[in-house]
């Protein structure tokens, strides 16, 4: 059977296994994300399979040059997931090819409590010290006030997210970020396609990270990207992924630098093979073709993805306009034009119901929501008791860890689903409402 025959016959086959359907509010799940995808990212991965080159190919050189292109940045490294992306970014300012840049343990990284796990732990992991600062309401980022107090002579990074897509105050942090020479990571996970005062997300900072989790703007199943304008950190971060090698050789290549076999490293004769010399302690973080080849096809079809969720924002805007007395709505961080990951919601405190007996009927009526990740992450049994410096009070990120959640803007989301929701929230509020 011919290549495109069989592409031909798994078209066919994606719609008879997935056909599209109304739904149903008696038995249906409102999700607070999911995959969007058709025949052609299903063709690709098969298409990909059918090579049977497993490790990066031609579809990752694709992948990464669409993304490349579309940040306008020079280097774009694929990884297996956002949490590996974060993890790669922080240890290639660790590498001693840095030289005075370079972080050492016990420097400090400024970040947030009021986020998700892999933001924090690849600073733990690196034996530097995180400081924790506020964020502030609505946007759900750093406080920008906070963090300038937070500065000490032991910062050297500062290392944020975009929160649920809504960009932190880009003006602000840089102007920190040159005051004080520091190193910005952008963890841009949760926000590809959102906008700064018309840049992307993503290329503000010296090294920035990307998730490609089934939850996010676009999927590759598991996977991820870092990011950065600067040759030199992106050997570095190619190195760290690559199990630490000093050689650059894309894989099947062999001799890139034309010195394979008359260089000498550390204490190794001379002569040894490069592509068998490790200059950093690292790992095997790559991605494979076939979660590439999904990749460059989802990449067509981010800004119809981003418009979607701007759209359905709105839409949840809409609908809980209607009860702010109880609700703290968000709003885009002035400047921005996020690309929203989810909608956020606070309860107020004087509010007659708390979060949890909202969620609680919620999640009963089959509408997911999902709390800030790990609320205030210093109060997780994992972080409790490790190194970090907390700068000022964290009021609002405790507030956050017990009165917000979110629901899903993902672009699966459908009007029939919407018009669900809104019966449910207005079932249960109407108890409330004088």
């Amino acid at each position: 059977m011919k290549r495109d025959e069989i592409l031909k016959a798994v078209k066919a086959y994606h719609s008879a296994a997935f056909p599209a359907r109304p739904f149903d509010r008696e038995k249906d799940t409102v999700r607070y994300a999911g995959r969007v995808f058709d025949e052609k990212e299903l063709a690709a991965l098969v298409d990909s399979s059918l090579d049977f080159w497993l490790t990066e190919g031609r579809y990752s050189e694709s992948f990464a040059e669409k993304l490349s292109d579309l940040l306008e940045v020079d280097n774009v490294l694929l990884t297996n997931s956002g949490s590996s992306s974060n993890l790669l970014a922080l240890s290639a300012l660790t590498s001693k090819k840095m030289g005075k840049k370079r972080l050492v343990a016990g420097d400090e990284v400024i970040t947030v409590a009021a986020g998700f796990p892999s933001t924090v732990t690849p600073i733990l992991q690196n034996g530097l010290v995180p400081v924790f600062v506020d964020v502030e309401l609505p946007t759900y980022n750093i406080n920008v006030e906070a963090l300038k107090k937070a500065v000490s002579p032991k910062t050297r990074a500062i290392f944020l997210a975009h929160t649920l897509g809504n960009p932190f105050n880009l003006d602000e942090v840089l102007k920190v970020v040159k005051q004080h020479d520091l190193w910005l990571i952008e963890d841009n996970c949760d926000a590809l396609g959102s906008r700064y005062k018309g840049k992307y997300t993503g290329t503000f900072g010296h090294l920035a990270t990307f998730s490609f989790y089934p939850a996010h703007h676009i999927t590759t199943g598991e996977g991820g990207a870092v990011a950065t304008n600067s040759e030199q950190l992106a050997q570095i971060v190619r190195s760290f992924r690559d199990w630490g090698r000093d050689c650059y050789c894309t894989g099947g290549e062999n001799n890139t630098c034309g010195k394979r076999f008359s260089q000498q490293f550390g204490t190794l004769p001379p002569g040894y093979d490069h592509k068998y010399v490790y200059s950093e302690i690292g790992y095997n973080l790559k991605m494979t073709d076939m979660q590439a080849a999904i990749g460059s096809v989802q990449m067509d079809k981010l800004e119809s993805f981003g418009e979607k969720r701007r759209a359905n924002f709105k839409r949840y805007q809409k609908i809980f306009a209607n009860y702010e007395q109880f609700f703290i709505l968000t709003q885009p961080t002035p400047g921005a034009d996020p690309s929203w990951f989810t909608y956020v919601l606070s309860v107020r405190e004087n509010a007659p119901f708390t979060r949890n007996e909202l969620v609680t009927f919620l999640n009963e009526c089959r509408i997911e929501t999902r709390n800030i990740f790990a609320g205030n992450i210093l109060r997780q049994p994992a972080f409790i008791g490790r190194p970090c410096r907390v700068a000022g009070e964290l009021t609002v990120t405790d507030f956050i860890m017990n009165n917000t959640f979110f629901l899903g803007t993902f672009p699966g989301m459908t009007e029939e689903m919407f018009s669900y929701v809104e019966d449910c929230v207005a079932e249960f509020l109407g108890r409330f409402v004088k």
